[in-house]
């Protein structure tokens, strides 16, 4: 008796977080819909132009704009930015360099510059535990 799998769906919102895109920007057929893995990865491997077109110009989702920005989301809030934001906005809010954009990108620097540190410190101290080779 062959068992019969039932395709593997995802709801809308988890679908276009996968994707990167704005889930209120997207058709009304996708947010309204199911989206199976299969059709999931066809997005990701041959994207239809509405896609393409929202992952160039957005709006783009809170996370795409703070990567874009070089900050953190919550970077973002204390900024004050809290709605999806267009590629032309976010080019925008580069071009001005507001200093709460500033500050944030330097926080967020400190912060990668401390990951690497303790990711070294402990490649450094599993090193130091191994037992020698014979």
């Amino acid at each position: 008796m062959k068992s019969h799998q039932t395709p593997q769906t995802m709801k809308p919102a988890t679908a276009a977080k996968k994707l990167g895109v704005y889930l209120e920007a997207t058709p009304a057929e996708f947010q309204e819909g199911v989206v199976s893995r299969t059709e999931l990865n066809a997005l990701q491997t041959d994207p239809p132009e509405w896609l393409v077109e929202l992952r160039r110009n957005g709006p783009h989702p809170r996370p795409v704009v703070a990567a874009k920005l070089g900050v953190s989301i919550s970077g973002l809030a204390r900024g004050g930015v809290t709605e999806a934001l267009t590629t032309e906005q976010i080019e925008a809010l580069k071009q001005e360099g507001p200093e709460w954009l500033e500050r944030e990108r330097a926080t967020q620097a400190e912060v990668r510059k401390e990951a690497v540190r303790i990711k070294e410190k402990n490649a450094e101290r599993d090193e130091q535990s191994r037992p020698p080779r014979s």
